[in-house]
């Protein structure tokens, strides 16, 4: 049987040889709107993993609407660096598109020198909080014909498709929305009036490229904004674009300013797709469904359930560039799955940086980073199996070296399962899986329940030692700190250590936040009983929205500073501060803790001094770095690095990317 995945699929005259599509996402790579050798080589790398059509951008159609990190495509001036992207996609393997787009009241002001964005309506954005210029009809026109212009571009320099981004709350939207859209004229008002900027955008660049050349708009399903189109106006302008001049649909999902989560953890595998299979229904174009389909198996049985022609894998291909290979050669027991974790891709755009990658650290470095074989092989001893030390193993062994790994605990990974404790987290425990397959694989001897130490080393004479220890919980000294009712926060993660129903958490940093998270939930209802209950119409939707947020436990967070979450990267940290207020848990900012008493805690805030009753006292403070035996390599002359937490106590990326860093330079 003909696994559908790999089953062709036709857009206009363009026959693609699978369903899978690596969507445009920002990169941040670019250097004066100029295409990059960083660029290049990380789509290059991508296209070898052999995805049916990778399309690049966003790009920009004119100086308003992105800034010099985006690809360019609004000046002649950027074409030859255009058609060197599309002959390296094409020569690795797979058909390349460009998506073309404005940002419109997204942009910047900061980003374009000083000029204020454009938009539909004078209207702040949440996101930027600046008022963007108010278009006028000679505008509107002027930018109907830069999206033109642009996709004119994408055909010259090569490239076998374009997509206009039609979607997430940029210029097309805005026009599309009654939240953004209060034009009195032809292009606001009711929705045919609002529709028709992005149809003559779409229309514009058909005239543009021909009738034979696929043209694909990606556009959102749901807006998720109250008070903003209903999804059955979406489903209108999805009927519009099909019965004109689009080729194919792919459906995106939410604005960027939504409160509703869509690419982190916590939201299910292709829990969107729904989206993408009413659309299907209503129009008689290939629909291509995205967001969070981030394994072949999520991927195929929403092509076998027709809720979508194509599915499109982005974040997916950035940590495991082989997925479409070794999904087609039988070996997705081997694909490193992105973990929605977003700290190395939407996390880095918000500090202006480059798109990297928690699970692949050679992710945007693949025209730099060193991956050959080393001239002489040496004797690796990697101590501690938690995502740095593993991570080092694997980067030793595959550029030749003899590696050992060793682990103290009876399983690999470390702190990779407590961040697998919250809620919508287990993600970073299959990363802990996949890197364990990938030894395997490697072939990396592992030694479980082993404590090395001086004696060890000295019998096994290696070259070189990695000291991957880890860290281990930091101890406040707060009075009352040994009575028996005081927790640490990673025991009660770890599930070895029972709780009371009134429970106070020391530490409002990523621990405690997600402490907080797992014994809010403590006494919820179930997904499966809210489901069988709202099926057989049992309960109201507002007394199971109750059952579901309202546990067994009465938990407060206590912070000394100011701001909860501090430590928790921006894509993730507004989405846990929801649910914190949604679960109803407590949170005491500028607080000091003076003491644990034998009934709850002593606190100083504002000058008072409180007394609090609680249960159970959990201690999140934080961490310190273990690293027992970097005197005993010193000691024995062997050459030693030390990574991830042994460190310098940081997240699960630094940890990973150092440990990577470490095993290249041997």
């Amino acid at each position: 049987m003909t696994d559908p995945l790999f089953a062709p699929i036709r857009i206009n005259q363009l026959n693609i040889p699978n369903r899978i599509y690596m969507p445009a996402m920002h990169l941040g790579m670019a250097q004066a709107f100029e295409v990059t050798d960083q660029i290049v080589e990380f789509y290059a790398r991508r296209a070898k993993g052999g995805p049916g059509m990778i399309c690049v951008g966003y790009a920009t159609v004119d100086e308003l609407s992105g800034n010099t990190r985006n690809i360019g495509a609004h000046d002649d001036k950027f074409i030859p660096g255009l058609t060197r992207l599309a002959e390296t996609i094409r020569k690795n393997g797979s058909l390349c598109a460009v998506q073309i787009n404005h940002a419109g009241r997204y942009n910047f002001s900061f980003l374009l020198n000083g000029k204020q964005p454009v938009a539909p309506s004078a209207i702040a954005s949440r996101m930027t909080k600046e008022t963007p210029k108010a278009l006028e009809i000679k505008e509107i026109q002027q930018a109907i014909e830069s999206f033109a212009n642009a996709a004119a571009r994408v055909k010259k320099a090569g490239f076998d498709a374009v997509e206009i981004l039609s979607g997430t709350g940029y210029l097309i939207s805005e026009f599309l929305s009654p939240l953004t859209n209060q034009r009195t004229d032809e292009y606001g008002g009711y929705l045919e009036k609002r529709m028709r900027f992005g149809l003559e955008v779409a229309q514009a660049v058909r005239d543009a490229v021909g009738p034979d050349y696929p043209l694909i708009v990606r556009m959102n399903g749901n807006d998720f904004m109250p008070g903003g189109n209903k999804r059955s106006d979406l489903i209108e302008y999805a009927k519009q674009l099909s019965n004109g001049p689009v080729d194919a649909l792919c459906i995106n999902v939410g604005w960027h300013e939504a409160r509703v989560p869509q690419i982190v953890a916590q939201v299910p595998k292709g829990a969107f797709g729904y989206l993408a299979r009413d659309i299907r229904a209503a129009v008689h174009v290939p629909v291509i469904a995205s967001h969070r389909i981030d394994d072949p198996e999520t991927a195929r049985e929403m092509i076998n359930q027709e809720f979508c022609d194509m599915v499109a894998m982005g974040r997916s291909l950035i940590a495991d560039p082989d997925l479409p290979k070794k999904a087609r050669e039988g070996r997705e027991k081997e694909i490193v799955h992105c973990i929605a974790c977003a700290q190395g891709c939407f996390d880095n755009l918000f500090k202006l940086k480059h798109v990297e990658c928690l699970c692949n650290p050679l992710a945007g470095h693949e025209y730099c980073k060193k991956t050959g074989k080393v001239k002489a092989a040496k004797k690796v001893m990697v101590i501690g199996g938690g995502p740095a030390g593993m991570t080092a193993a694997l980067a030793c062994a595959r550029r030749g070296h003899d590696v050992t790994l060793y682990e103290s605990a009876r399983r690999l990974g470390g702190q990779l399962h407590l961040a697998a404790a919250p809620p919508g987290r287990k993600t970073f425990s299959r990363f802990s899986d996949d890197l364990e397959t990938q030894l395997s694989v490697e072939k990396i001897p592992v030694v479980l329940n082993c404590k090395v130490d001086e004696a060890f080393i000295s019998k096994e004479k290696p070259d070189t030692l990695i000291l991957a220890t880890g860290a281990i919980p930091l101890k406040p000294a707060i009075p009352g700190m040994d009575l028996p009712h005081v927790a640490g926060a990673w025991d009660v993660l770890e599930n070895k250590v029972g709780t009371g129903k009134n429970v106070a958490i020391i530490g409002g940093g990523a621990v405690g936040v997600e402490t907080a998270l797992v014994l809010s939930e403590k006494g919820t209802v179930s997904a499966e009983t809210i489901k069988f209950l709202l099926v057989n119409k049992a309960e109201t939707p507002e007394a199971l929205f109750d059952m579901a947020t309202r546990g067994s436990k009465k938990v407060c967070l206590i912070e000394m500073t100011n701001s909860i979450g501090r430590d928790i990267g921006k894509s993730t940290r507004w989405g846990m501060m929801q649910d914190l207020r949604r679960f109803n848990v407590e949170t005491v900012t500028a607080a000091k803790v003076l003491r644990i008493t034998e009934t709850g805690l002593e606190i100083e805030k504002d000058g008072k001094i409180n007394t609090l009753d609680f249960d159970t006292v959990v201690v999140a403070v934080g961490a310190v770095s273990y690293n027992p035996l970097e005197q005993v390599a010193k000691k024995l002359g062997i050459d030693y690095r030390v990574v991830g937490d042994a460190l310098k106590v940081g997240t699960a990326f630094d940890a990973v990317h150092g440990g990577y860093e470490a095993a290249v330079s041997i």
